[in-house]
């Protein structure tokens, strides 16, 4: 039997990311999808409301990583026929009252809609997307290596900060990135502890980036949470904004299997990895899985440390998944809602803070958090047959089996009275049925792991390698290792680099331009 040069276990963005970076440096590789579609949480399949021509995202829906990773910029997705639609409002917070905050794509237009409290948006988030390269660079890096801080997209591949890796070496990638980094810290302290009620004045400005938070799935407030928000806030504002693939999500995946397979690639689909016997024969090994599986498949060939490390790793709360099919478009009490890409609906940062300590104690909150996106506002070809699809996620404690479609539909209807009267069908997929679609959402965690510091910073398998999977050659790419959730393929094009340097001695990192 030939012997690969590396198998990838897993075929989301990371895994896919990983195998088109070994390919193109000329290995052998072969991607194993137990699914019988590629793409793992940003897939686009057909089927809605039984209409083969209505397609639906299974997991991700909005961008903001497409533009904005150093992978995605290197590899070049316009390039390859991947059109990426910004919305004029980049997303919304409907409010109780008729009212909502409006994050535009145009940092000045948002200042100006929120009135007193806009100069101090500008100061938080108005830095931070000017030095947007640099706070990606810091947000997506390997934790051990500076990445982008001259406004490159990398550096020589095991280049190390000299302060060491985990939290001091990304400390002192953020110290390197000067303003922008020192703003990120400081908006960080500000947002994620008690303090993050200081800076505004009104209700609208912290609703609306405490409706950012919420992506986190995590306590508010919260380091990691503030995080999240800065991050997505300054995307928001930056060249990009938070884009939608025309098409829907699965046009990235397709970009990349196209270019893997003209670089001598293989992909298998329907082919469930179980215990290393199903593995074929490689050099390499990358997963694109959760921590468990690594060890449930590889068993004794891991080391103990990395074994009993794998066992702690400590999945967070989840999501369920509601798609509607639609007649026409939401009948938001703000017109200019439906305007935006991406809604957040739970209402204020009191209401928002409270949903999600619920879910915390893991109980369902009676108004839970919503996100909501509307494909048809950047890509009107995603509506067919006189129907739109409308992608809507609930956050509920890990394993839920609970149907959430009232309850989101309950929480539209507060912001959009008359949407009962739009709905033509509704499917609900519950957070413990989240994993029959990808292994990887255990519980119906669509992070992958925990949001917290500790995880965004520290290698699952333990010790100071982020990627170790936990014996020679076994490399842990997916969004459980740093830097974490996010279509943005850094998972497995860090992997992937240090493996051509470890086990194959390529020192130059493969070009990846068209």
């Amino acid at each position: 039997m030939t012997l690969l040069d590396a198998v990838v276990v897993g075929s989301g963005p990371n895994g896919l990311a990983a195998a088109v970076t070994l390919a193109r440096a000329g290995l052998s590789v072969r991607v194993l999808e137990a699914q019988p579609t590629i793409g793992g949480g940003s897939r686009t399949l057909p089927g809605l409301a039984g209409r083969p021509e209505l397609l639906h995202d299974v997991c991700s829906a909005v961008h903001p990583m497409a533009w904005s990773s150093p992978f995605l910029r290197a590899f070049d997705l316009a390039a390859r026929g991947v059109e990426l639609r910004t919305p004029d409002i980049s997303y919304a917070q409907p409010l109780d009252g008729g009212r909502a905050g409006l994050a535009y794509h145009d940092l000045d237009r948002t200042v100006e809609a929120l009135g007193p409290d806009g100069p101090a948006w500008r100061s938080l988030v108005g830095p931070l997307t000017a030095g947007w390269e640099h706070v990606a660079a810091v947000a997506l890096g390997d934790r051990r290596t500076i990445m982008g801080m001259t406004g490159t997209t990398g550096v020589p591949m095991g280049a190390r900060t000299t302060s060491g890796p985990g939290l001091l070496g990304t400390l002192g990638a953020v110290l390197g990135a000067a303003g922008p980094g020192l703003r990120f810290g400081g908006g960080l302290l500000e947002q994620g502890t008690a303090l993050w009620g200081r800076r505004f004045s009104g209700d609208v400005a912290p609703a609306l980036l405490t409706g950012v938070a919420a992506h986190s799935i995590a306590p508010l407030p919260s380091l990691a949470a503030a995080g999240t928000a800065l991050l997505l806030a300054a995307l928001a504002h930056g060249p990009g904004g938070w884009p939608l693939p025309v098409g829907g999500s699965g046009a990235i995946v397709a970009a990349l299997v196209q270019d893997l397979l003209e670089h001598g690639g293989e992909v298998e689909t329907d082919r469930e990895v179980r215990t290393a016997r199903d593995l074929p024969p490689a050099r390499t090994y990358f997963f694109d899985t959760a921590p468990g599986a690594v060890a449930r498949i590889m068993g004794t060939r891991l080391s103990p440390r990395a074994r009993a490390a794998f066992g702690r790793f400590r999945h967070g709360n989840a999501a369920a998944k509601v798609d509607f099919a639609l007649s026409g478009p939401v009948p938001w009490a703000v017109p200019d809602v439906g305007r935006a890409g991406t809604v957040h609906v739970g209402g204020s940062r009191p209401q928002l803070a409270a949903a999600e300590r619920e879910v915390a104690r893991g109980r369902h909150a009676e108004q839970p958090v919503v996100l909501v996106s509307d494909p048809v506002v950047t890509d009107p070809g995603r509506a067919a047959g006189g129907l739109r699809p409308l992608w809507t996620y609930a956050h509920v404690p890990a394993g839920s089996d609970v149907d959430m479609t009232e309850a989101v539909t309950a929480q539209l209807e507060r912001f959009a009275p008359g949407f009962r009267d739009v709905v033509v069908s509704a499917r609900c997929v519950p957070a413990s049925r989240m994993p029959l679609h990808d292994a990887n959402y255990v519980g119906g965690d669509i992070a992958a792991g925990a949001v917290t510091m500790a995880r965004m910073l520290a290698s699952p398998a333990g010790g100071w390698e982020p990627y170790f999977g936990g014996a020679e050659g076994v490399y842990l790419c997916s969004a459980s290792a740093p830097p974490g959730p996010g279509v943005h393929g850094m998972g497995g094009w860090h992997a992937a680099r240090r493996a051509l340097r470890r086990e194959f001695d390529v020192r130059r990192s493969p070009s990846l331009a068209p």
